[in-house]
């Protein structure tokens, strides 16, 4: 089976459930309007306010996800019994994504498919899960904490599910592997996650005692939360923007090639995400990766070409020791600091990081000096190297990373 497989059947799902979900509702007609609207309401609110960035988070739409779930988990308003059903509920949420999506459309920067199948679907299974118990009166006996333990159960199970669907869904998209993306997925879950499912369970426990008015009260928090990971992600993309800066000055000065430090960054980050490091990991060792050639400003004779695999063991560790020192003395976080000082350490004693960039710089030097067939020739050169030089794993991924894109270097930019 493809690794597209697994999307193409996610995405099959979500449109048959929507499809039916349309039809039921459209027969049936819209119970309890006033209360569907104004659920609506909230998740056109929430995908108003997705985030919209280059930089791809678990879920760009909390409060609409948040509306979603409690509209799926909602059992009373103001004390009277609701009617609607999971169909209600799809329909609903779809709608209500589709129409919140349309301004970032507009600008080409909307919801993927994606993103509306996870959507369509969480709330299909988290309303699948309560509303036909609910409506036979399972959970008459279920009281005070009882019932809010049994919305945050349900909801717990709906986060795994979500994360099982962001898991495949971008499996099928790059071709990673699953493990390492679920691994991933799962970590995110006590973060953002979290936030989305308790403000979900508050949002359906005070509409049952207090009626619509929860709602604003409810959602302000979630809006605050996501005007303050805006502001982080602004603050990350400058920190970015200045280790990129940096890095191409050793381009500028002529100590390494045209795009070598963007190569390798991509490249490290790959064989990373295959062997499971967490995306904060991630995050360190790409910019680790795009500074490890920076201690070579401070050399008097320029390295021929900025080929440093091929040092000497002390002159390497030299390179790495006054890059470290310009990573502390520019600001720099102190973990990207030790991981480029840590480069030219023995192997046996390197962290995983470390290991990766070491090996991704030496394969993309050797590759571009062998010429055409460089990719397979530095991959050789990597396996039959002097034991305990290059980290065996980390080979092997990148190995299974450059099988998957046939072998050729990553596209800088």
């Amino acid at each position: 089976m493809t690794p597209a497989a697994p999307r193409v059947l996610i995405h099959v799902c979500a449109a048959l459930l929507a499809a039916v979900s349309l039809a039921v509702t459209l027969h049936s007609g819209l119970a309890q309007r006033g209360v569907a609207l104004a659920f609506g309401a909230l998740v056109v609110l929430g995908e108003l306010t997705r985030w919209t960035g280059p930089d791809r988070v678990r879920e760009a739409a909390p409060l609409g996800a948040a509306g979603a779930l409690s509209y799926a988990l909602l059992g009373e308003h103001a004390g009277r019994p609701t009617c609607h059903g999971t169909a209600q509920v799809v329909t609903v949420v779809l709608t209500a994504s589709l129409l919140g999506s349309v301004p970032h459309l507009a600008r080409g920067r909307g919801p993927t498919h994606d993103d509306l199948a996870r959507r369509v679907l969480t709330a299909g299974f988290a309303a699948a899960c309560f509303q036909p118990l609910y409506n036979r009166g399972v959970f008459d006996g279920w009281i005070g904490p009882a019932y809010a333990l049994l919305l945050l159960a349900l909801l717990s199970l709906t986060a795994l599910c979500d994360a099982l669907l962001a898991a495949a869904l971008d499996h099928g998209r790059t071709g990673w592997p699953f493990g390492p993306l679920l691994r991933d997925e799962l970590r995110a879950l006590p973060g953002v996650g979290s936030a989305v499912c308790a403000t979900g369970a508050v949002i359906a426990l005070a509409v049952a005692v207090a009626g619509l008015w929860a709602l604003p009260v409810f959602c302000v928090p979630l809006l605050l939360t996501q005007v303050s990971l805006r502001r982080y992600a602004a603050a990350r993309a400058t920190y970015r923007q200045t280790i990129a800066s940096l890095a191409r000055a050793t381009e500028i000065a002529g100590c390494t090639p045209a795009g070598h430090a963007r190569r390798v960054a991509a490249l490290s980050r790959a064989v990373g995400r295959d062997l499971g490091l967490s995306t904060r990991e991630l995050a360190v060792l790409e910019y680790a990766a795009l500074m490890h050639d920076i201690g070579q400003l401070s050399l008097v004779d320029p390295v021929p070409a900025g080929a440093t695999a091929g040092l000497p063991a002390a002159e390497q560790r030299r390179i790495a020791l006054l890059g470290g020192a310009v990573v502390r003395q520019t600001g720099g976080s102190p973990q990207v600091a030790e991981i480029v000082e840590r480069q030219a350490d023995p192997c046996a004693e390197q962290p995983l990081a470390a290991r990766i960039v070491r090996v991704v710089n030496a394969y993309e030097e050797k590759a571009r000096a062998a010429g055409p067939g460089g990719p397979l020739t530095a991959l050789e050169e990597l396996r039959l190297a002097t034991a305990g030089e290059y980290a065996p794993e980390v080979v092997e991924a990148l190995a299974r990373v450059l099988s998957r894109d046939g072998l050729t270097l990553p596209v800088s930019g």
